[in-house]
This record gives structure tokens, C-alpha cells and sequence, in this order.
């Protein structure tokens, strides 16, 4: 399924995603909330001066990539692309 839809912050992709897939049933809501917690991590860990992701997070964020990955690739295989 191709959107044609193109963004330039991660951001509005994170929300286009929410709006796209999880309010309309697609993907289950976890990959959103997982996608905004994540880039959550990602700026701590970019631009956190204090404040640093432990070892048990950055864990949980590769488990939540992998999941999503193959729920992403399920997707694609049902809706033949």
C-alpha cells in the first residue's frame, strides 16, 4: 500500500503513521506509541545533557525495531508490495 505521502521531520512521519495505520486499524497503536517513545530516546540521546538511555531501554527499543519490522514486513507481503 503506497500513500504517496513524503515528510521532512521525523516528527510528521510519526504522526502521519499514527494517523495512517493505527486510527484507521491498520497497524495496532503499540508501533505508534513505540515510534514516539523511541524518537524520544533518540533525543535524549542525541541532545540530553543529564539525562543518559540505559542499557534495559536502548534493549527495549531493539526488540520493539525487530517487532515492528516484522509486522511491517507482514503487511507489505498481504497488500502485495
Amino acid at each position: 500500500m503506497q500513500l504517496g505521502l513524503s515528510y521532512s521531520k521525523h516528527s510528521a512521519v510519526i504522526s502521519a503513521f499514527g494517523r495512517e495505520y493505527t486510527k484507521t486499524g491498520i497497524m495496532d497503536s503499540k508501533f505508534h506509541r513505540w515510534l514516539i517513545d523511541a524518537q524520544d530516546f533518540r533525543n535524549i540521546g542525541d541532545y540530553g545533557i543529564d539525562t543518559h538511555i540505559s542499557e534495559a531501554d536502548a534493549n527495549a527499543v531493539c526488540k520493539w525495531a525487530s517487532e515492528f519490522i516484522e509486522q511491517a514486513e507482514e503487511f507489505l507481503q498481504k497488500h502485495g508490495n
